[in-house]
């Protein structure tokens, strides 16, 4: 196991250098970083020359590239190119927002989609189940961006109609109030109810469809010509295999959270890493949009890595050498 894990982590190497390399080519081409500073008529032709050949923006792309290589190691990602500001700072701050979301998010989806999934492969055709997969096409079908404008305009409404606060409609806390506190809470729960909602219509379907795969194999059968009590030959022998690939679709789907949910974080003003992206790339701020892209690279990559981890662990067959 250790050494796929140093083969997989060698096979990360060249696979983040090709994709930063690529990004940063396409931001540097897609317009002129310093296009909002020419506009502002405080800063003179020298400063705009003296910032150039500060960030390296006088120098072609590869180079430019090696210079920002550079400032990951040495500065911490570098330095903001509209604020002169550390980026590392802003990072981390962003991203332990989202964290704490998308975990809040995912922990719900994953304990209801796999309980309803188990529950209607077991009742397939049922009332249960209709409902539930008539739910779930729904929750796929629907647009993350429309469900957080909902859920807006529904508490919005309550608030105005009955003066009653249940969730707050944007931003992550007021102010003095703390990281777990009452009031953090009512500020992130309607964006983790939009990402609970949809994740659950996709893990409710994997579930369902994964356990109808393996409730009819012969090894359940045999369990349970053996006398095997069902809720039994359900846990030990059905779930465990059906989990193998829902854990694909969580893990992946999780590295990519973390690595913003853009569309949700923006909707709600939510102070968080994809909220950060957004606003970056409006200011073509091109090393914190690159800082950002290679922090979601890693994740993306580390939870890969962690899901074929979990493969062994959930089926015994699978063996890494």
């Amino acid at each position: 196991m250790l050494t796929y894990v140093a083969r997989r982590f060698l096979y990360s190497i060249p696979v983040l250098i090709i994709s930063t390399f690529l990004s940063f080519t396409f931001i540097s081409l897609a317009g002129d970083p310093t296009a909002n500073i020419r506009s502002n008529p405080q800063f003179s032709v020298t400063t705009l020359k003296h910032l150039q050949h500060e960030f390296h923006l006088d120098r072609s792309i590869p180079v430019r590239y090696g210079y920002w290589i550079q400032d990951i190691f040495e500065h911490e990602l570098g330095r903001s190119l509209k604020t002169s500001q550390p980026i590392w700072p802003d990072i981390k701050r962003t991203l332990g927002h989202t964290a704490q979301l998308v975990l809040i998010a995912e922990a719900l989806a994953l304990v209801c989609g796999i309980a309803v999934g188990i529950l209607s492969a077991i009742r397939q055709y049922s009332p249960f189940d209709y409902l539930f997969t008539s739910a779930a096409f729904v929750g796929v079908a629907m647009p993350a961006f429309w469900l957080a404008l909902l859920l807006q305009i529904l508490f919005v409404n309550v608030y105005l109609k009955w003066n009653v606060r249940i969730f707050y409609t944007s931003g992550l806390n007021n102010i003095g109030e703390g990281t777990w506190s009452i009031d953090r809470l009512q500020h992130i729960a309607l964006p983790a109810l939009t990402l609970c909602t949809l994740n659950f219509a996709v893990y409710s379907r994997f579930m369902r469809a994964s356990m109808l795969d393996v409730i009819n194999s012969d090894y359940v059968r045999t369990a349970r010509a053996k006398g095997l009590s069902e809720p039994r030959v359900v846990l030990r022998h059905v779930v465990r295999n059906a989990m193998i690939p829902l854990v694909t679709v969580a893990t992946l789907n999780l590295g990519a959270l973390l690595g913003g949910a853009i569309v949700t974080e923006t909707v709600y003003s939510l102070d968080g890493i994809g909220y950060y992206f957004n606003q970056k790339l409006g200011q073509l701020d091109l090393y914190a949009v690159m800082a950002y892209l290679l922090v979601t690279s890693v994740l993306i990559i580390a939870f890969n890595l962690v899901a074929d981890i979990l493969y062994g662990y959930l089926d015994p067959r699978i063996r890494y050498s």
